[in-house]
């Protein structure tokens, strides 16, 4: 749609310039046709360099805008993206495209279901029961077991493994919240992708990014049970252990461990070939080469030490009661 059609839509001042929109993307990834947001001033720095065409802003942030771009002034631009995100959510079953193309020595089982514009690689078997979008690429040699679900337009590599009930690209947990309490869905507009080698296990979730992607790297293996919000990148050959809780633009380096119901806090970076215990809960960043355990999160000597300290003081306790 066009900008002037948008602003009205949202109830914006329309600026001096009018051009047709092509898609919501991230300040650091739009381009001159696009319309981008800034909401958390942690990210102003990327205001004054996007090449985005229009910025929806809060007014104290108007003359970061660059020349290039119009700025389109909220005081709620969080709430003015998720309305305008409607108007760009694609169709869920479309009928416009072709069918899809499938590689050589690739089994499709009756049952599956393949979208419009699929493109199956060399050598994949796809297992009754899985649903495949529009739009996807599968690369050779991958296995889908029954009743895996992958949303339209994501990506998934070479020889990769995705386990019974896995799904992948489902909407991010994304919601604006007007002043009289009511929650405004923001259209997750993004794509998950999934590199060569990943396995993903049973009924895990992958969330598709809100404006951008959600990756996870080449050799990175992912258990059952295991929550990945939007926007998060994992890997490469990282291990998410069952029932991890990754919440949404966390970012695990390179041979990152994550053991059983560890859980991040958003917009946070593990370092390479950083261990979380077993229950460790992550509120901040955290260097590589480390184990970490605990909550709050402390590197595991120390949470060792604490936990000795405790029993013994329980254990005197104890003995002046007694």
């Amino acid at each position: 749609m066009r900008l002037s059609e948008l602003c009205r839509a949202l109830g914006l001042e329309e600026p001096a310039v009018d051009f047709e929109l092509r898609k919501l993307a991230p300040l650091d990834e739009a381009g001159p046709e696009d319309l981008s947001f800034l909401d958390n001033p942690k990210y102003a720095h990327l205001l004054t360099a996007t090449k985005a065409g229009a910025v929806l802003v809060a007014p104290a942030f108007v003359d970061k805008v660059p020349a290039g771009s119009a700025a389109l002034v909220s005081d709620e631009p969080y709430l003015k993206l998720a309305e305008a995100s409607c108007f760009f959510a694609p169709d869920p079953m479309s009928e416009e495209g072709a069918d899809p193309v499938i590689g050589e020595g690739s089994r499709v089982a009756e049952g599956a279901y393949l979208g419009r514009d699929v493109v199956i690689g060399k050598n994949v078997t796809v297992m009754p029961g899985a649903y495949v979008g529009d739009r996807v690429r599968i690369g050779d040699e991958t296995l889908i077991h029954p009743n895996v679900t992958i949303y339209h337009d994501c990506e998934i590599g070479k020889r990769c493994i995705l386990h019974a009930g896995a799904v992948i690209g489902s909407d991010g947990f994304g919601f604006a919240h007007t002043r009289d309490g009511r929650h405004v869905k923001l259209y997750q507009l993004g794509r998950v992708v999934l590199e060569d080698e990943v396995e993903i296990g049973a009924n895990t979730a992958i969330d598709r990014g809100t404006l951008s992607k959600t990756v996870i790297k080449e050799g990175t293996k992912v258990d059952n049970l295991v929550q990945i919000g939007h926007n998060c990148e994992v890997g490469p050959r990282a291990i998410v252990v069952s029932q991890v809780g990754l919440s949404g633009s966390t970012k695990l380096g390179r041979n990152v461990v994550m053991g059983g119901q560890s859980a991040t806090s958003g917009h946070l970076e593990i370092g390479d070939f950083t261990q979380i215990a077993a229950r460790g809960g992550v509120t901040k960043s955290l260097p590589g080469g480390k184990v970490f355990a605990g909550f709050p999160i402390m590197e595991h000597k120390a949470w060792l030490k604490l936990n000795a300290m405790l029993s013994r003081m329980l254990k005197s306790d104890r003995k002046e009661r007694e």
